[in-house]
């Protein structure tokens, strides 16, 4: 059952997949430490998985295997988990909140409007600093999420999905061209390109550090408003008529999504299709309860975005694919099937 589709409450309460959701998250969480464990191993140098053990219980500062994972897997593979699961949250609470199966950071203009404040930043300053990136994505995401919808609501016949998803592709155009454009004047075009091209091969503690709290955060207060985006899913009108907080519940949501997504461009730069997939296909597995969608999704955001990530590593090696790339070919096709199907409201 998708986002923008209106479930009663006897359909809810007849797939609620508790157990469903306990095997996805256990079998999501084994598979996520393999992942992990591989996303250490693999490399343009190879180690040995007993090599991994040793670097935790008897780190040697002048072995070259251990510094490598200690302060470069280590910080990138969670990394890439944080961003994963934060992402695919990020595009479960908006799907749920606006009943718009095409909602998802990447293609509401959320995460290029993170893009967009980080090139100023650059532009503005010398070498800033990972916390003023992180404020500047925030309020980019922001900015970018308010422009989507400020053209959206001009619609004459409303927000369906389409019109949605095609003001933010022109939202997206949009930042995206100034932010090339600041680059070009100011010169700061390399420093601005890991960003573009979206990664965590450049993460270290520092970024890992900053990223976990907002990322913790940003989940808990999700989880708390989880029941209520259930009720917001089953449309406005019948929410406020249960006696709920519909502003509230928007407003929070909205700060979650900042958080969240503005933390993950700031560290990973603009990974896309990560909170549209997810979401959708964990939907399908556990049902319509946000209470159970929210949890898996962060958990299958995670795997996603460790296996893209090494992934990435096995295409063309020595050499990385950008990881937005990986993402970019799983949900393209994706997104064409879901606008192909909901082109009809258009």
């Amino acid at each position: 059952m998708q986002a923008n589709q209106p479930i009663n409450k006897t359909t809810a309460k007849s797939i609620y997949r508790p157990k469903t959701a306990a095997a996805v998250i256990l079998l999501g969480l084994s598979l996520l430490a393999a992942s992990m464990a591989s996303s250490i191993i693999y490399g343009a140098s190879n180690i040995q998985l007993s090599t991994i053990w040793e670097a935790f219980v008897h780190f040697d500062p002048h072995s070259t295997s251990h510094q490598i994972i200690q302060r470069l897997r280590m910080p990138r593979a969670l990394a890439a988990a944080l961003i994963g699961g934060s992402l695919a949250v990020s595009g479960a609470i908006m799907q749920g909140m606006t009943r718009n199966a095409l909602a998802s950071p990447s293609i509401m203009g959320v995460t290029a409007g993170a893009t967009f404040m980080m090139s100023i930043g650059f532009a503005l300053m010398e070498s800033p600093s990972i916390t003023v990136l992180m404020l500047l994505s925030f309020s980019g995401a922001g900015l970018g999420a308010g422009l989507v919808l400020l053209i959206g609501s001009l619609s004459k016949r409303g927000l369906t999905p389409v019109k949605l998803a095609l003001a933010g592709s022109a939202v997206t155009a949009l930042l995206s061209s100034i932010s090339s454009a600041i680059a070009i004047r100011f010169n700061v075009a390399k420093d601005i390109s890991f960003w573009y091209a979206g990664g965590v091969s450049g993460v270290q503690w520092v970024n890992v550090q900053l990223l976990i709290p907002v990322a913790i955060i940003g989940l808990l207060i999700a989880l708390a408003l989880s029941r209520s985006i259930t009720v917001m899913s089953l449309g406005e009108e019948v929410a406020t008529g249960l006696g709920q907080k519909t502003g509230t519940v928007k407003f929070l949501g909205t700060l979650v999504v900042l958080l969240l997504t503005g933390a993950s461009v700031a560290v990973g730069g603009t990974i896309g299709f990560v909170g549209l997939v997810i979401p959708h296909i964990v939907r399908f597995i556990v049902g319509p309860d946000y209470r159970l969608i929210i949890p898996c999704s962060a958990v299958m955001g995670a795997l996603l975005l460790v296996f893209a990530d090494v992934g990435a590593r096995m295409i063309n090696p020595p050499f990385e694919t950008p990881v937005g790339a990986i993402t970019a070919m799983i949900g393209v096709p994706f997104f064409l099937y879901l606008a192909r199907r909901e082109g009809r409201g258009l």
